[in-house]
């Protein structure tokens, strides 16, 4: 097996230039996103959204790669303090991929570089590894011709040949690094010292290390907390939540079944297994079984008018 690679993306030197995005485009032959349909049938083009710089908004299907705008304002009307976080975000590889758990056909698989890639062919589109990605990353195409999940290769194409990703050969910053994933590690490792040394104590590593799904081989260099960036802070697998989750159900099942024993014990009891006959309405006197006395009694009165 090859040498296990990955990104490391470093969010301080990030520029929002959004060349990866275009190279992953390029490489891929990814379609443009669109917006609105026209009254001729075609598509218009998607606009900016109006609350940043950022006209695409998320990961899609036909967007692999995804820059962040994050603005932060001080809460003055003027405005008198910013700061502008971004961050280029990707399919994270996990090493303990959720998507790779959950799906049923093995399209999800991990390559001989130690990245999580969909076999398209095999993919049957049931969509439970949109649904197990705690990232966001996985969504279904929208080619009706080719109804499968879509999300970033790691370009596991140019890994076959000894090329680097497009995207990291692209960013003019070298805000994302590619190479061995031990070698990454220390220059993060680095890099977080030098900006303690520098005041920014807040910078730190996502995902560099197993407490993040047993850690991510896409890892990062933040400033901020994790959601300021829309990153979870603790993700899980499904698969640690069945125990929890099977104790519950039969908890609850249990709960049930004892309250319908206890129901039925109570309409039975003290009848000798008969059933409880419903109680008269309290506007309304009882009936009186007749006894058989009382038969022959009725009988043997003639009926009043009859001689």
């Amino acid at each position: 097996m090859a040498e296990p690679v990955g990104f490391y993306t470093d969010t301080t030197v990030c520029i929002g230039c959004k060349a990866c995005q275009v190279a992953c485009k390029e490489w891929n032959d990814l379609p443009a996103q669109l917006g609105g349909q026209r009254a001729d049938g075609t598509r218009m083009t998607l606009p900016l959204t109006g609350d940043s710089y950022d006209n695409t908004g998320s990961l899609s299907d036909v967007n692999w790669r995804h820059v962040k705008f994050i603005e932060q304002f001080s809460p003055d009307a003027n405005r008198n303090e910013a700061a502008w976080l971004m961050m280029s975000d990707v399919c994270k590889h996990c090493h303990d991929a959720p998507c790779l758990e959950v799906c049923p056909t093995g399209a999800i698989l991990r390559t001989e570089f130690d990245t999580v890639y969909i076999n398209g062919p095999a993919c049957n589109g049931c969509r439970d590894c949109i649904s197990a990605c705690p990232f966001g990353v996985i969504h279904m195409s929208k080619d009706p011709k080719k109804l499968v999940a879509q999300k970033c290769t790691f370009c596991y194409d140019r890994l076959r040949i000894g090329m680097a990703p497009a995207c990291a050969q692209a960013c003019p910053t070298e805000s994302i690094k590619f190479g061995p994933l031990n070698k990454l590690k220390k220059d993060a490792e680095t890099r977080v010292s030098q900006l303690h040394r520098l005041g920014q104590v807040k910078a730190h590593l996502y995902g560099a290390d197993k407490t993040v799904l047993g850690g991510l081989n896409a890892f990062y260099l933040l400033v901020d907390k994790p959601e300021v960036y829309g990153l979870p802070s603790n993700p899980k697998l499904p698969s640690r939540s069945v125990p929890r989750s099977a104790f519950w159900s039969i908890f609850a099942a249990f709960l049930t079944a004892l309250g319908v024993l206890f129901a039925f014990r109570g309409r039975t009891n003290g009848t000798n297994g008969k059933p409880v006959p419903p109680e008269p309405p309290k506007d309304q006197p009882a009936a009186v079984k007749p006894t058989p006395a009382s038969r022959k009694e009725i009988v043997a009165k003639p009926a009043e008018g009859k001689k």
